[in-house]
This record gives structure tokens, C-alpha cells and sequence, in this order.
């Protein structure tokens, strides 16, 4: 088992106004929840929270903040997959040896988060329940398929990843969860293709997360291909997985399956693509993740 290192930095000054409680187990952090109720929001890494106090978004008078708590870093590799602690951060798992023999595509994944900065602060928690629809881990997790664990006052559940971004900044979480670890489970082949359409910024235009499973003969025994950042939550086409399921994947047929995702999935307008860009940009790198696991990419 490896364990990530976890920095606690010191509290921003613009922060000074708010109570910051500091719990050192997450059914601790649960209960802190259930008593401040909407006044409260929890922090990890800080990334995400620190952006969205600054810019005015949210203004609880109470943060939960999980730095103190400890274990919750872990990377370890068990019978059912990756088992990784809410609180690892993004450049442990970057450089894990653990990650990157399990599927180096995921490692792949966290290393093309932001920057070096970002991803030295930033934990996959804290990640994934900030629900940031421009963002790289989210895609290429959910078409691998993981599910993470929330800790609440009754007890842990878990969420496929399929059904935890409900929107824009929203998540499956109940007000008095806490994300506590997410499971992968394996897959012979995968690949994460990012792009980005602003040179400036880390954010991705699009992310496009596969994940395959071929026989003896490579012909395509199951396929999972998960869309993000160029649409409000990491989406599937199943029809258009399916089309793959019993086939050897030929140019015509990965063109076809590219075209599908394209045509249905709706994208974004913003600042990092028109929809009609975007749509272009999807059949172009759904194609080029295809490419790549029926070229045996892991």
C-alpha cells in the first residue's frame, strides 16, 4: 500500500471571518456537518473552495476541513481494483507506481490536471465533489467505471460515478456527506485524450476517458467511452458502446461510433469553444481514444 503525502498550508487571510473547524476522522467531519447544516461547506485541498469564496460563488460562515485527517491518502490495489483515499493528491497519484501499472491512462489522467501548483494542493475528493464540469479526472474515471464511498450519519454508501454529477457544481452527496475513497475497477485497455482550446489555462475544452475489453482474436468484448468538459457532466452513448460489443474495431466502424457521440451528445458554448466546435472536436477525439485501445493503449 502506498500512502500520499498530504500538505495542511495555512489558512488564506480572507478566510479569518470564518469558522474553521478541523476534524481528525471523517465520521467526525459528518457530525460537524449535521450540526452547522447549510452554514457549513468542507475544504480539502482547497482548490476548488478557495476559488469559489474568492469569486463571491458560496459564503459559509463554518468550513469542515478534512487536513487533519489521517489515512485518508491511501493508494492500494485490491481484488475488486484501485482503492484510492479521498485525500490523495492529484501529483501522488500522477506519479504512483501503484496508478501507473494499474492503468497508466488514469495516471495519465491526474498528470494533465491544471499545473504542477494545482496538482500539489489539489486532492481527488475534492476533485470529483466539486462537480467542475471542465475537468480531467471525472471523464476518465467514469468510463472506467469507478464508484466512490460517502460517510454520512447513516452510515457508508456507495455511488457509481455514473450517478454522482447530477449538473453543474452538483453531486449526489447529501449536505452531510463526505467523500471518503473511490474504487476502479480494472480494464485491460484504456485511454484519456484531453484538448485544449485555450493555451493559457489547463481546463479542458474536452475530455474523452475509454475503456476496453477485447478476446484472443481482438475482437471488442465490452466498451465504455465517457464525454466531459464539453458537456455540463461526464456523458456515455450506450447505443453507440454497444455498436463496438462482438466487433473488431474497424476504421469504419470507430468512425461511425466517433460520429454517434458526436451527433448525440448537446455541447457547451463558453469561453473555450462554440457547441459546434466543440461537436467537430468530440468526433475527432473520441476517434483518436478508439484508435488508441484497439492499438492495445492501457
Amino acid at each position: 500500500m502506498e500512502v500520499c503525502r498530504h500538505h495542511h498550508d495555512e489558512v488564506p487571510k480572507f478566510m479569518n471571518q470564518i469558522k474553521f473547524l478541523e476534524p481528525t476522522t471523517f465520521a467526525e467531519a459528518s457530525a460537524l456537518l449535521v450540526e452547522h447544516g447549510d452554514e457549513a461547506k468542507v475544504i480539502a485541498g482547497g482548490v476548488s473552495v478557495t476559488l469559489m469564496l474568492q469569486q463571491k460563488l458560496i459564503a459559509p460562515s463554518v468550513l469542515v476541513s478534512l487536513g487533519r485527517i489521517g489515512g485518508g491518502d491511501f493508494i492500494r490495489r485490491e481484488s475488486d481494483g484501485l482503492h484510492i483515499g479521498a485525500l490523495a493528491i492529484l501529483h501522488d497519484l500522477e506519479r504512483s507506481q501503484s496508478v501507473r501499472e494499474f492503468c497508466p491512462s488514469l495516471a495519465h489522467a491526474f498528470s494533465v490536471v491544471g499545473n504542477v501548483r494545482v496538482r500539489n494542493q489539489a486532492t481527488l475528493g475534492g476533485n470529483l465533489s466539486a462537480a467542475d464540469y471542465a475537468a480531467d479526472p471525472p471523464a476518465m474515471l467514469t468510463a472506467l467505471g469507478a464508484h466512490i464511498q460517502a460517510l454520512g450519519p447513516d452510515g457508508t454508501r456507495e455511488i457509481a460515478l455514473d450517478e454522482f454529477f447530477l449538473g453543474f457544481y452538483t453531486t449526489a452527496l447529501q449536505p452531510t456527506e463526505v467523500l471518503t475513497e473511490i474504487i476502479v475497477p480494472a480494464w485491460p485497455r484504456a485511454s484519456y485524450q484531453k484538448f485544449l482550446s485555450l493555451s493559457a489555462e489547463g481546463r479542458p475544452c474536452l475530455a474523452v476517458g475509454v475503456a476496453a475489453d477485447f478476446d484472443s482474436g481482438n475482437e471488442c468484448k465490452d466498451l465504455r467511452i465517457a464525454v466531459g468538459a464539453a458537456v455540463e457532466t461526464p456523458q456515455r452513448v450506450t447505443e453507440a458502446e454497444a455498436m463496438a460489443r462482438g466487433s473488431i474495431l474497424t476504421d469504419e466502424l470507430v468512425a461511425a461510433i466517433a460520429e454517434e457521440y458526436s451527433q448525440r451528445l448537446d455541447p457547451l458554448t463558453d469561453v473555450r469553444g462554440s457547441a459546434w466546435y466543440r461537436r467537430e472536436m468530440i468526433r475527432v477525439f473520441v476517434k483518436r481514444a478508439l484508435d488508441e485501445v484497439r492499438n492495445g493503449n492501457r
